[in-house]
């Protein structure tokens, strides 16, 4: 599915943190919006969910999710939070099972199909052995994908992911950004995802969205966007600019 935002503004609290921003992510593809702190991404990524009005034009294969109620936008994009409400004594089976809320009517109860989908999203997750563990007895890796098998449980063909790879240590945000990409490809994707780490990025999404003070500054494909110019200019910061093997580019901090 296609998402498309023109021109879209957003204010909270008296203060405009969306300046007309556009963004375009086609069926299949990973962009990440990247910024410094403050910049509006997550605004960014709860204006497309659907959670933060303002003019502009918001679709999701053609639809403004705007216009949903909350179940039927559950059904067009999935979202995983930076920092979930994890219920404590839930067990992982439990909580994955908890995607399937928008196909259970009111006062229904899951049907047998949709156990079977929280059960083959745990295998594919690598998660079936902890399916009856306690949320609140999970590593934070383990956190990280049990969030992610929830978001997947919904079976929609959009995933909007707010740092997926936060407190996670180097090998763990590997682990979680390769199986992001893998279910992306395997299953034909559009996810779009905030990031706060430059070089993961650029080694992992299609195309960047740098925002800076509410408004995009740079988009395109990662070498275009993390130049050290640009990394200067709104992070503060002195880097050095390689190109890996697959001329992806890779941050290296310099000191003054």
């Amino acid at each position: 599915m296609t998402i498309e935002v023109r021109d879209l503004s957003v204010t909270l609290g008296g203060r405009k943190v969306l300046d007309g921003v556009s963004l375009e992510a086609p069926p299949g593809s990973w962009t990440a919006i990247i910024g410094p702190n403050g910049a509006g991404k997550s605004t960014l990524l709860r204006a497309v969910l659907g959670l933060r009005p303002g003019p502009g034009r918001i679709t999701v294969a053609g639809t403004d999710p705007r216009t949903l109620k909350p179940r039927q936008r559950a059904r067009l994009l999935a979202y995983a939070p930076q920092n979930p409400q994890l219920p404590v004594g839930m067990t992982v089976f439990d909580y994955t099972l908890l995607g399937r809320s928008p196909y259970i009517p009111h006062l229904g109860r899951e049907s047998t199909g949709d156990r079977e989908i929280a059960r083959d999203v745990l295998e594919r997750l690598d998660l079936t052995g902890l399916a009856a563990r306690p949320l609140d007895q999970l590593s934070g890796g383990e956190r990280q994908r049990v969030v992610l098998a929830r978001a997947l449980a919904q079976q929609t063909s959009v995933l909007l992911l707010d740092e997926p790879t936060t407190a996670l240590d180097i090998g763990h945000q590997q682990q979680v950004l390769e199986l992001i990409d893998r279910l992306r490809i395997a299953d034909r994707l559009t996810v779009v995802t905030t990031i706060h780490d430059l070089t993961l990025a650029g080694q992992y999404a299609d195309r960047l969205l740098l925002l800076s003070s509410g408004r995009v500054a740079a988009a395109g494909p990662p070498a275009q966007v993390l130049t050290r110019e640009a990394v200067a200019a709104h992070f503060d910061a002195r880097v050095q600019v390689t190109s890996g093997a697959d001329g992806r580019p890779i941050l290296s901090p310099e000191r003054p």
